[in-house]
């Protein structure tokens, strides 16, 4: 028996690397075709027409649902880029530091719907005014818990830390359940909070923060030569 079954394995296997060379077969054969079944998680399909049918349906309906997905992503997309490009207006116009900065979270606020904006700016700049969103600290040796972060110079976004959500957001950062954080240059951070857990991850594309955030630095050394 055993010498039978592996007799039937090779031959098998023969059909199989005979069939693979000769993808018509088949076709010339179509009474063979239409006699062949082949097993499915969900049984047995009547011929290899069908199961091919099957298949390429399946195929076609994920390559749909994949090209909705990404006309979607396209369409988020624009939209950023259309809010991105309103920021950039806004602080064009801005012509001192005070101005700058009240553009910076207006925007942020109202167009891209961010609940918390914090902007902490290194040294002291008596013409800005005393905000909640304003946080004005002598240098970077001054938040040694962001110490790392500002070492490596790159947009963070996910959860971060108790101590930091505290420094950031100071009363309200029980209400901050992940944020977005980016390095301002040499002038500072600007960080975005929100309720919501799945609002910023730590996976999420980074591109447009870098964009914002290569922005607003120009637009705060800009404000602080004409100042």
């Amino acid at each position: 028996m055993t010498a039978t079954l592996l007799d039937d394995a090779t031959q098998a296997r023969v059909v199989a690397a005979y069939l693979k060379r000769h993808p018509e077969f088949l076709s010339e054969y179509p009474e063979l075709a239409a006699r062949l079944t082949m097993p499915r998680e969900q049984g047995p399909v009547s011929s290899l027409a069908v199961y091919q049918l099957n298949s390429l349906r399946e195929k076609n309906a994920e390559l749909e649902r994949q090209l909705a997905e990404l006309i979607s992503i396209a369409a988020e997309n624009e939209k950023l880029m259309e809010r991105v490009h309103a920021l950039t207006v806004a602080l064009l116009r801005a012509n001192t530091l005070e101005v700058t900065a009240r553009s910076v979270v207006a925007r942020l606020s109202a167009d891209f719907h961010t609940e918390q904006v914090r902007l902490v700016l290194f040294g002291e700049q008596p013409q800005l005014p005393r905000a909640e969103w304003l946080l004005q600290v002598i240098g970077p040796e001054a938040l040694p818990e962001f110490t790392g972060f500002l070492q490596q110079n790159e947009p963070v976004a996910g959860r971060i830390s108790a101590e930091k959500l505290d420094r950031l957001f100071g009363a309200r950062a029980a209400e901050v359940r992940s944020v977005a954080m980016m390095r301002l240059g040499d002038a500072g951070i600007l960080a975005i909070g929100s309720a919501d857990p799945n609002r910023f991850q730590p996976g999420m594309g980074t591109l447009f923060l870098k964009m914002i955030s290569a922005t607003i630095t120009a637009a705060l050394a800009r404000a602080r030569d004409v100042s």
